[in-house]
């Protein structure tokens, strides 16, 4: 069973290992960011303990990308594979925790099976970034494993491993938070430990669980507040937020039946000017209020579809949309933990049905290998639309409306692959959709100035800090602007601008060197390069540099030792 469930991941997600980094996140989580490009270092730890960098605190998921730099350096197939891994792991720890706790085996089988291939989690093994959801599962799934163990034989000594998975779990992605909520609803379906008796004592054995959770909470708002990543009710109204959350739930579950068109962003109404319509609303309320009646209706005969929704329902609350962050109305990868509910209720209730039938064994085994083949089949296309960026936002501009994010991406990807004007096109598309974009008036001052209109990008440059002061880049590229230009001084102040708003920017502190170095300033050159070399050890020019400076200086030690480094690096 083991083998053939590995199998099934392998099939499908194989292909991914000779895939790129994408240009959405990956930059941040590994291949731009000088922590992570560092490989492991005490220095590295300690930061990613204490940074908020991408709105979020999730050290563990830090951590990870770092191991990876160290075994595989920027190899982007190992750190792809090793998503694969991660989601072959958990596909085949979620089928031993629901064995063990059920005894259903091939309802466990089938569960595991759909969470292996199912289309929908495509981007949560395929997108490098999105590590924080295959490993965070990993620490759920141990949680559970941890706490049937508990609940077989309690002790304190059996509930701190539950204790220290969930705080590691936690420290990978704050989704986790309803984990302890979950277990409770374990404790009525399958492990029968739940009674209006024993409600009190269940939850109050929950509490440091709960704990946990609230802490986790409290640090990610925090974190998201201070990234700007947080959407106020003037930008998307309560009523919108509990609207768009209705129809989300739906769409989930209408994906999880039929899971096509998918697409790595969908555009929330808000940020396109649009509504939702009435009709959409009003069905999505009565088919959730239907669907739970019937699920607590049958709580006492089929315990199991209570539990299965309820986890659906439950577990999506971090991510469905009442605290808004981001600008999409709804992303595929949030469904990686919750459909395990509806695929639980599904198999059983599935294998329930057709008890007694006579031909249920045949029945159920060729419907349920036609769906796992029919899935796998999907996922694999799903997959492939992952193998550069062209072709993923080309896909999702064309599955999707006014889809300003897709279009603003594929820009930036004909601009890698040298086609700037083509990117131009893009960002006018995105800008028209939505004109506060700022990044995507960055990108159009990026490809202005490849294409030698500096003057334009400036303009550009300016246009984005008009609609947010604090975008570093904007700050980074005046000043590389305005250093192609002569103009030292303005790019000096555009550079400390940059590190004082984001004071581990290595570029920026190596090109406040650099201009202070063509004005003759050397001294203050050196300290400036300095504390580049502090952010990003392994950056070979500004150790060149720093050999430069040294030697006209008459530091010849020094320059000497300079030139060493930058020859044993690697040029970037």
């Amino acid at each position: 069973m083991i083998a053939g469930l590995s199998l099934l991941v392998l099939l499908v997600f194989g292909q991914v290992g000779r895939h790129p980094f994408i240009n959405y996140d990956d930059d941040v989580y590994v291949y731009e960011n000088p922590h992570v490009r560092g490989g492991l270092s005490k220095e590295g730890v300690s930061w990613a303990f204490t940074t908020f960098d991408a709105a979020n605190w999730h050290p563990l998921t830090w951590i990870s990308h770092m191991t990876d730099v160290q075994l595989f350096g920027l190899d982007a197939g190992w750190h792809h594979r090793v998503n694969v891994l991660f989601h072959l792991a958990n596909t085949v720890l979620l089928f031993l925790v629901l064995w063990r706790m059920t005894g259903g085996l091939w309802q466990s089988a089938f569960v595991a099976a759909l969470f292996a291939v199912h289309p929908l989690h495509v981007e949560s093994v395929a997108w490098v970034a999105e590590r924080k959801d295959v490993l965070s599962t990993l620490f759920w799934l141990l949680t559970m494993g941890a706490y049937l163990g508990y609940v077989r034989r309690p002790s304190v000594r059996r509930y701190l491993p539950v204790f220290v998975f969930f705080a590691l779990g936690l420290m990978c992605k704050p989704m986790l938070v309803t984990l302890p909520f979950v277990l409770l609803l374990l404790d009525g379906w399958p492990l029968g430990r739940l009674s209006v008796p024993t409600l009190g004592r269940r939850i109050l054995e929950k509490t440091p669980l709960l704990g946990l959770s609230t802490v986790s909470c409290i640090i990610t708002y925090v974190a998201q507040g201070r990234g700007k990543a947080i959407s106020s009710l003037d930008v998307i109204p309560l009523g919108l937020r509990v609207s768009n959350a209705l129809v989300s739930y739906v769409a989930y579950l209408w994906k999880a039946v039929w899971p096509a068109p998918l697409a790595i962003f969908y555009p929330h109404p808000a940020t396109v000017g649009a509504g939702i319509p009435a009709w959409k609303i009003s069905g999505a309320v009565l088919l959730l209020a239907g669907i739970s009646f019937l699920a607590l209706r049958e709580r006492q005969r089929r315990p199991y579809l209570a539990a299965g929704w309820l986890w659906y329902l439950g577990t999506l609350v971090p991510v469905i949309g009442l605290v808004h962050v981001g600008g999409a109305a709804h992303a595929d990868r949030y469904t990686y933990v919750p459909l395990v509910g509806v695929f639980i209720a599904v198999a059983w209730g599935i294998s329930d049905s057709l008890s007694g039938w006579r031909w249920r064994r045949p029945v159920l085994w060729a419907s349920g290998g036609a769906v796992v083949v029919a899935l796998s089949a999907a996922a694999w296309i799903q997959a492939g639309y992952w193998r550069d960026n062209v072709t993923l936002y080309s896909h999702a501009v064309a599955v999707t409306e006014k889809n300003w994010m897709a279009l603003t991406n594929l820009g930036a990807a004909y601009e890698e692959s040298g086609k700037p004007q083509e990117a131009v096109i893009c960002y006018q598309k995105a800008l028209r959709i939505k004109p506060e974009y700022a990044h995507a008036w960055y990108n159009l001052g990026v490809a202005s100035g490849k294409l030698g209109r500096v003057q334009e990008s400036i303009g550009y440059y300016r246009e984005v800090l008009r609609i947010d002061p604090t975008y570093v880049n904007a700050w980074y590229n005046l000043g590389l602007a305005s250093a192609k230009q002569g103009q030292l001084q303005e790019a000096i102040g555009y550079f400390l601008e940059t590190v004082r708003i984001k004071p581990g920017n290595a570029l920026a502190w190596y090109n406040l060197g650099v201009a202070h170095a063509r004005l003759g300033l050397l001294q203050e050159a050196i300290g400036y390069i300095r504390e580049s070399l502090r952010m990003d050890p392994k950056y070979a020019k500004a150790w060149q540099l720093q050999g430069i400076i040294y030697e006209k200086l008459g530091r010849r030690k020094e320059a000497e030792d300079s030139f060493r480094e930058a020859e044993r690096l690697p040029g970037r």
